[in-house]
C-alpha cells in the first residue's frame, strides 16, 4: 500500500465523519465589522467585468485535514524559492515551546502534522515533540532539507505514522544552486541513507520552477529507487510576495505545460500527490481553493488565509476558520492567487472528493493499494 493502512483507515474514517457532521463552531461567517477590526487584514478586490468564482458549498463545512506546524523559522539555508527567513526576518530567532505546539494539533484536530518551517530539525526539542504528537495518534511529516538527519537521528523512533520528508529540487548540481549551498544534496543523501537503514520511513519533496527540467525530476526519482524512499510529493512554485521573482515562478499555463507528462512519472513512480491532484496539474479538471483544509500554525498564531498568503494572524484557531473571508480568496477571487496551483491549496480538495468524477473512486482507490 501507499500509506500505512492505518492512516489510509484514519484519514477516510475522519473525512467521511467531518462531511457529514463538521463542527458548527468553525463554520460561522464573522460579520464584517470583526473582521476590519483587524489591524492585519486586507482585502484585494479585482478591477474590470470579470465574474468572481462562486464560493464552493463545502466552504460552509470547514474542518482541516493537514496541519502545518512551524514551531521556529530559523534555518541553516537561504532558500532560492523561499520566503519563510524572509517574510519573518522581525521574528527570526523566535520559537513555539512543545506545550504551544500541542495546544495547536489538539486545538485544530488535524489527523495529520506537516512540521515544517525554518529547519525544524535545529529546533531543540525536536524529538519530543515528535514523540508527543505520535502519542496523540496522529501521523506525521518532518520536513526538513536532511542536512541534520545523520547527527539527530537518535533522537526519534520508527514508526508507520512518522515520515521523514526531505526537500530535494533536482539532482546534485541544481539541487546544491536551488539551496544556495554546494554539498547540500549530499548530505540529504547521507540523511535519507542513514534513516532507511534505521527502519524510518522516508519520502521526498520536489519544488518545480520554470526552469526545471521535468526529465531532471525523472532521473532524481530513478536515483532514489537504490534508497528504498517510500514516495515522493511534487509541487510547482508559487511566487507569493516574499519571493514573487517571476523570472523562477510560473503561470497557471506554465505549470500546466510542466506537468504534461505527471503521468507517466506516476506510473513509474510512488508520488504520493493523489491522482485527482495531478489531473489539476495537468489541466485536466478544476478544483477549488480550500487552503482552510491546511492550516498554518506558527510564532505569531494562526496564519491566516493560507500557508503561502499572510493578510492577518489569529490567536485560536476558530478565530482562523470563523474570521478569515475565505469567499474572497483563490483563483478568480483574489489576483494574487491566480497562478497558485500549490497542493496545500488544492490536495484538500481532491480528498474532500470536490468537483469528483465516478471515476475517481476507482482511480483512487488503485493509486492507495498500489
Amino acid at each position: 500500500m501507499r500509506f500505512p493502512l492505518s492512516m489510509t483507515a484514519g484519514l477516510a474514517g475522519y473525512i467521511a465523519r467531518n462531511k457529514i457532521s463538521p463542527r458548527p463552531e468553525w463554520q460561522v461567517t464573522a460579520e464584517p465589522a470583526a473582521r476590519t477590526a483587524n489591524p492585519f487584514h486586507i482585502i484585494h478586490t479585482r478591477t474590470g467585468t470579470a465574474t468572481p468564482a462562486k464560493p464552493h458549498p463545502m466552504i460552509r463545512k470547514r474542518f482541516p485535514l493537514v496541519l502545518m506546524l512551524e514551531p521556529l523559522h530559523a534555518c541553516n539555508l537561504t532558500c532560492t524559492g523561499c520566503g519563510r527567513i524572509r517574510e519573518y526576518e522581525t521574528t527570526i530567532t523566535k520559537r513555539l515551546s512543545v506545550e504551544q505546539c500541542l495546544r495547536a494539533v489538539d486545538e485544530c484536530g488535524a489527523p495529520v502534522v506537516s512540521i515544517c518551517g525554518g529547519e525544524p530539525m535545529i529546533y531543540p526539542e525536536i524529538g519530543r515533540l515528535t514523540s508527543e504528537i505520535v502519542n496523540r495518534g496522529r501521523h506525521i511529516y518532518l520536513c526538513t532539507n536532511g542536512m541534520f538527519m545523520v547527527k539527530k537521528l537518535k533522537e526519534f523512533q520508527p514508526n508507520d505514522t512518522f515520515f521523514f520528508n526531505v526537500h530535494l529540487d533536482g539532482m546534485e548540481k541544481n539541487h546544491d544552486i536551488a539551496v544556495e549551498r554546494e554539498g547540500v544534496f549530499r548530505e540529504a543523501i547521507d540523511g535519507i541513507r542513514a534513516a532507511k537503514a534505521a527502519g524510518f520511513k522516508v519520502c521526498t519533496n520536489t519544488t518545480v520552477y520554470r526552469e526545471t527540467d521535468m526529465a531532471e525530476i525523472e532521473e532524481l526519482f530513478g536515483y532514489l529507487e537504490q534508497f528504498g524512499v517510500d514516495g515522493h510529493m511534487i509541487a510547482p512554485a508559487y511566487g507569493y510576495s516574499a519571493v514573487n521573482d517571476r523570472e523562477i515562478f510560473m503561470t497557471r499555463d506554465d505549470i500546466i505545460a510542466k506537468f504534461q507528462d505527471i503521468d507517466r512519472l506516476g506510473r513509474r513512480f510512488r508520488i504520493n500527490n493523489s491522482p485527482v491532484y495531478l489531473d489539476f496539474l495537468r489541466g485536466e479538471r478544476e478544483l477549488p481553493c480550500t487552503a482552510w483544509g491546511n492550516p498554518t500554525y506558527n510564532v505569531k498564531g494562526w496564519k491566516g488565509p493560507c500557508y503561502l498568503i499572510t493578510d492577518a494572524h489569529y490567536e485560536t484557531f476558530e478565530q482562523l476558520m470563523t474570521q478569515t473571508p475565505w469567499e474572497h480568496y483563490g483563483h478568480g477571487n483574489d489576483p494574487r492567487c491566480d497562478h497558485c496551483m500549490v497542493h496545500c491549496g488544492y490536495e484538500p480538495s481532491a480528498a474532500l472528493g470536490i468537483n469528483s468524477k465516478l471515476s475517481d473512486t476507482i482511480k483512487l482507490l488503485s493509486w492507495a493499494l498500489r
